[in-house]
């Protein structure tokens, strides 16, 4: 093992344990990597820039982009509004008739944003029609997963693998070539989750003290001038015959109280952190003598005089109340209600947040912190107030879903037409081989920005950098592991270990590892980071290439076992309905019969 080989590995390494621990978010762990690459000369600084005019990476912005138009102009919404009247199925019907629906879309469109508007619909089913969302949306995550796996521009990662496969001699991928596989996955998942889900969790709304103490929202309020709260005990107040109120601290000056008992008094200027659902925080807004955002709390230092009071009045009749999902990448991430507060952003005002459910996340460590000194973690929920008539704003931020909102965005026939109509023509040019999928996808993107069924600000502002940054600086390291022959000598060392075993052993293997990989660290990282190895396994043993290409693919897409492993667990994890055992279980179980299912059919190949 030469210095430049271990060299390569203890970037490896360290890559490996920033993207598990998420040290760092993974745009400034690419550009780490780009740096590191470039000064200790393991590549050349044409080949540490690479990355950003790979075509992979290229295409997979370029998809996203269209996915936005898509999402902006009511297709996605469209090709799922009828999913609306399947209400009347029963359960055990109903599920495997999403997930079908949920993968056949996502096979041609961004899986995030489906899942996204899937976790909408589902939203309102369940309020208007009673359907439990905990057994619904861990299986639309899921089969958006293996739904993407269908087709060569079902996910980025596809794309990935062809990308770099076909940099190292192999021969590339059209656009349907691994599509039977995919469909044998998507189906046997669907039956897999169909009958694991009797073992799904029930909505967290049947678990009444569950939901109080995790699931609802956790504010601050102050107790203003003239309230009739002021000298009451806790327990003579509604704050404490309320059951869906919980008191989790007591501000005085700089004393702090958690878990205040029923016989504190209350005072002028206290501030109380609250934990309450949403429907109690709204009319806690307009409970007299409180303030539930921040800009209230020094009322009586700025007193307003009669029509002041009036026109405030008449102007918080056009507030309301707005509840949005922080995805990962979001500008959000990192900051305090605090900080937000001070730089209300869009015209909206944060009053209150949800956190993502996690083992380290209980009641008792949000006691223990100020309100104010929470920092917002993708997966986390925020309550904001926004004037109603610029509700339609938040839509051009980026990764972050609205999940509740109070007025619907205005979708015009002719762009959702022409939009849909660049979609089947994207698709076409690519499948037929017409033109190459980065030269369709480009043309798709123009076409919408000519129909003026894109604008190019949204572009900029919404389309997930981190994703095409974290593919710019993996793809230099793929590349440092070839020009210092670190994929070889592992390779090497398989080939040692592989010698002599039957080809289903070997690529056996080889899925297993990539699944195992792709469950700590990007699937888009694994995926460059496998294809080398396992093309130069192949080539070792004197194999064909195709089915070891295709074992890295499928092994980095299967993310099921953690929530980490891709981005709409994640998202559904956020949702505060299922724990770490739920992925690891039933993920798990999924995972390891598409590993089975999956090295006897690809070992055929060979």
């Amino acid at each position: 093992m030469t210095t430049e080989i271990i060299l390569v590995f203890s970037i490896l390494f360290a890559t490996i344990v920033l993207f598990a621990f998420e040290v760092f978010s993974v745009d400034k762990i690419a550009m780490l990597i780009i740096a590191t690459l470039a000064l200790t000369g393991l590549v050349t600084p044409e080949e540490a820039i690479s990355g950003f005019s790979n075509t992979a990476t290229i295409t997979v912005l370029s998809l996203m982009i269209i996915a936005l138009a898509l999402e902006d102009n009511g297709v996605i919404a469209s090709l799922a509004r009828f999913l609306k009247n399947l209400h009347v199925l029963p359960l055990f019907l109903l599920l495997p008739v999403f997930m079908f629906i949920t993968g056949g879309i996502s096979a041609f469109i961004n899986t995030t944003a489906v899942v996204i508007v899937f976790i909408k619909i589902i939203s309102e089913l369940s309020k208007r029609f009673n359907l439990p969302q905990s057994k619904l949306l861990l299986p639309i995550s899921f089969a958006g997963i293996l739904g993407g796996s269908c087709t060569l521009m079902g996910t980025s990662t596809n794309l990935i693998v062809n990308s770099v496969a076909r940099d190292l001699g192999a021969e590339k991928f059209n656009f349907f070539e691994f599509s039977f596989f995919g469909i044998i996955f998507l189906i046997v998942g669907i039956l897999v989750i169909t009958i694991a889900s009797r073992w799904l969790p029930k909505d967290a709304k049947e678990n009444l003290q569950e939901a109080y103490d995790l699931e609802s929202y956790v504010t601050t309020v102050v107790i203003n001038k003239g309230s009739n709260l002021i000298d009451k005990n806790i327990e003579d107040t509604f704050l404490y015959l309320n059951a869906d109120i919980s008191i989790l601290k007591l501000r005085r000056k700089n004393q702090i109280t958690n878990a205040p008992g029923k016989y504190i008094t209350l005072k002028k200027n206290d501030k109380l952190v609250l934990m309450c659902d949403l429907e109690t925080l709204s009319k806690l807004n307009d409970s007299e003598g409180l303030s539930v955002h921040k800009k209230q709390e020094d009322s009586e230092k700025n007193t307003l005089n009669n029509e002041d009071e009036n026109e405030t009045q008449k102007k918080a009749a056009d507030w309301g109340f707005v509840e949005v999902l922080i995805l990962p990448g979001s500008i959000l991430i990192g900051k305090t209600l605090k900080q937000l507060r001070k730089q209300t952003f869009r015209n909206a005002l944060p009053i209150a947040i949800k956190k993502r459910r996690n083992i380290r996340n209980t009641k008792e460590r949000l006691v223990r912190k100020n309100i104010n000194q929470i920092t917002i973690k993708p997966g986390d929920r925020l309550l904001i107030e926004i004037p109603k008539n610029e509700i339609n704003q938040l839509y051009e931020m980026e990764n972050v879903a609205i999940l509740r909102e109070h007025k619907n965005k205005s979708v015009n026939l002719r762009k959702r037409t022409l939009s849909f109509a660049i979609l089947l023509a994207v698709i076409g040019l690519a499948a037929t081989g017409v033109l190459t999928i980065l030269i369709s996808a480009i043309t798709g993107v123009c076409l919408l920005l000519l129909t003026r069924c894109l604008e190019l600000n949204d572009v900029y502002h919404r389309v997930n950098w981190q994703i095409i940054f974290l593919l710019a600086g993996m793809i230099p390291l793929g590349i440092a592991m070839n020009n210092t022959g670190a994929d070889t000598w592992i390779s090497n060392q398989l080939l040692l270990i592989l010698s002599g075993q039957s080809n289903l052993i070997i690529i056996g293997l080889i899925f297993l590892i990539t699944m195992v990989m792709s469950s700590v660290i990007s699937n888009n990282a694994t995926a460059i980071i496998m294809t080398p190895i396992a093309i130069a396994v192949a080539v070792g043993l004197d194999l064909a290439m195709k089915p070891f290409i295709l074992s890295v693919l499928f092994g980095a897409n299967f993310s099921f076992f953690t929530p980490m492993g891709y981005q709409t667990n994640t998202l559904i994890y956020g949702m505060g309905f299922y724990k770490f055992k739920h992925f690891f279980i039933i993920g798990g179980i999924l995972s390891i019969i598409l590993w089975v299912l999956g090295t006897f059919m690809l070992s055929s190949l060979l």
